[in-house]
């Protein structure tokens, strides 16, 4: 980790970004057993802690990196299509769950008149989908994915795009994210990263970038308050 310091809070902040998966949608818990799956099914001996490595880490670092550990025949691609179709099936079966807070925060800040953003690994397909099954897709004000630049996370491309989108200075943005690569992607363009912690929390070296750490979304509002209104 390169960060020596967290940038602080905006102390009005003008606009709050949201990764998706692990944070506002519960799916982190369908897609790291469902890599292991795809993977193992394609022969390759993929374990936990790689699926939890990538999360939100686009495919142009992730391919790589699972090459480095699983062997230079690792098809990530292969492996990928597979894992979506894994994750479909999870889905159809199973549903799809907000995370605890998703909604209340997001109609706090839109009864603030605080414009919303998602910066998500997902293709907007996909995405939108998502978060119309569950609900939430009238509170976002745009939907953008690392498909639409040229680096994904953690590189900053998505969000320098979702603050220009939104037309405010990435250090007037709250950056709310899940995984590691998510929070570097954020810190790198200048926003303050808060993290919803999902599946792992953050270790010492994340910690060091943090401009904030909630339990659940609807610890958000209590971050914010005071920073946030017209």
């Amino acid at each position: 980790m390169e960060g020596t310091k967290a940038h602080p809070l905006p102390e009005r902040v003008r606009a709050v970004i949201f990764d998706m998966d692990g944070l506002l949608i519960d799916t982190e818990k369908y897609l790291v057993p469902c890599w292991c799956q795809a993977a193992r099914e394609l022969g390759y001996p993929m374990e936990r802690r790689h699926a939890l490595h990538i999360r939100s880490l686009s495919g142009k670092f992730a391919a790589p990196y699972l090459q480095s550990e699983l062997g230079a025949d690792f098809d990530y691609f292969k492996v990928r299509e597979r894992r979506k179709q894994l994750v479909a099936e999870k889905i159809e079966k199973e549903g799809l769950q907000p995370k605890k807070g998703a909604a209340q925060l997001l109609r706090w800040l839109q009864e603030m008149g605080v414009p919303t953003a998602v910066a998500t690994a997902t293709d907007p397909v996909r995405a939108e989908g998502y978060l119309r099954q569950v609900g939430l897709y009238p509170y976002i004000g745009r939907l953008l994915s690392a498909t639409m630049v040229e680096n994904g996370k953690p590189m900053p491309d998505v969000y320098l795009y979702a603050c220009k989108e939104l037309g405010e200075a990435p250090g007037d943005c709250v950056a709310l994210e899940d995984s590691p690569n998510g929070i570097l992607s954020a810190w790198r363009a200048g926003c303050a990263a808060v993290m919803v912690p999902d599946l792992t929390p953050p270790d010492e070296a994340l910690h060091e970038i943090l401009s904030g750490e909630a339990e659940s979304l609807a610890d958000v509002i209590e971050l914010l308050d005071g920073r946030v209104g017209r």
